[in-house]
């Protein structure tokens, strides 16, 4: 099945979406918010079930069609996001370009970062950034949304506790990046809250596109209306969301709605199939031509991230947003 959150308030309103994205259903009679339902998944989800099958045939009432420009990120704020590098195509690249090996363990424990939850941008919503200097990019990942994961849980187990999966905007600001980890403490003002896709689909839904906790279809990023990237997202993916669940639960339990993304999809054939942000592409000139010639993001700048069944139909919606000027959008609010 498919869900969406309807923005309202903090929290949104549940909603249940039909498999083409072409209607919608509430379903606050079953659960009122996404977490709601995630909260009492085994109880909630055969009802949302049911509704979803109604409105595939179309005999659920009060159904109405669906935007995904009246939709919050289907967890609008969620206990918590940890996002992790599993493509170690992405990782290689970037260390190459400043001349640093990959240290052998990237290839058994995977990289991850605590996100920013509290507050996460709508899937249509602008960037609101505050200085263009800061190095924005976009990165294209897949996310997962988990139920509650015990502590230890092992890489097979934890695709259990997969409870949706969607598609993350993960926004980056490079130029804030080398100070940082220069502390030896991680991320934080590199990296502002990120966006997901208007819908959050079961695993079930995803067929044999999804198998061994990878999905296995191509992500598209559009950047200002011409295609950036496409690799396949199953493919040449080190750690799969077992892994990556597990690794996350290493030390602590994951509470219901935990978040957990994938890092910048890449894949080794990137002259074939381009790259899921622009760093990427950067570090490729600065290995092949001696120096960087694409810019980050500026203001006025559109990115669209989407993925494709093999009709050609989209699966969440797409991620389609635009890069503001953060002061100015506050002082038009206030006008």
């Amino acid at each position: 099945m498919k869900l969406a959150s309807l923005k309202h308030g903090r929290d949104g309103k549940l909603l249940v979406v039909s498999g083409d994205l072409s209607h919608c259903i509430q379903a606050g009679s079953i659960a009122p918010t996404m977490q709601d339902a995630l909260d009492n998944w085994e109880k909630a989800a055969p009802f949302l079930k049911k509704l979803y099958d109604e409105l595939e045939s179309g005999k659920a009432k009060g159904a109405s069609p669906f935007d995904p420009a009246d939709c919050a990120s289907p967890l609008p704020r969620a206990y918590q996001i940890a996002d992790g590098s599993a493509y170690l195509t992405h990782v290689e690249l970037v260390r190459k370009a400043r001349g640093a090996e990959m240290p052998p363990s990237f290839l058994t424990d995977p990289l991850m970062y605590q996100a920013v939850s509290d507050t996460v941008i709508g899937p249509c919503d602008d960037i609101p950034c505050v200085s263009e200097a800061h190095g924005i990019d976009f990165e294209a990942e897949v996310a997962v949304i988990t139920g509650d994961a015990p502590m230890g849980v092992s890489a097979q187990d934890a695709l259990s506790y997969i409870r949706l999966v969607m598609l993350m905007n993960d926004v980056s600001l490079r130029a804030l990046i080398p100070a940082e980890l220069e502390k030896g403490f991680g991320f934080f003002n590199a990296k502002p809250p990120s966006a997901f896709s208007p819908v959050a689909v079961t695993p079930d839904e995803l067929g044999e596109n999804w198998r061994s906790g990878k999905l296995h279809l191509p992500i598209v990023s559009t950047l200002n209306g011409k295609e950036f990237g496409r690799p396949n997202a199953g493919n040449d993916m080190q750690f799969d969301f077992g892994a990556l669940i597990a690794h996350a639960a290493k030390t602590r339990p994951l509470g219901a709605g935990t978040i957990v993304g994938s890092g910048t999809v890449s894949n080794k054939n990137y002259k074939d199939v381009g790259s899921s942000c622009l760093a990427e592409i950067r570090m490729i000139e600065k290995i092949e031509q001696g120096d960087f010639k694409t810019p980050f993001m500026k203001f006025g700048d559109t990115i669209r991230i989407e993925m494709f069944d093999q009709r050609g139909e989209s699966i969440f919606g797409a991620i389609d947003q635009k890069v503001v000027d953060y002061a100015a959008k506050s002082e038009r609010k206030r006008a």
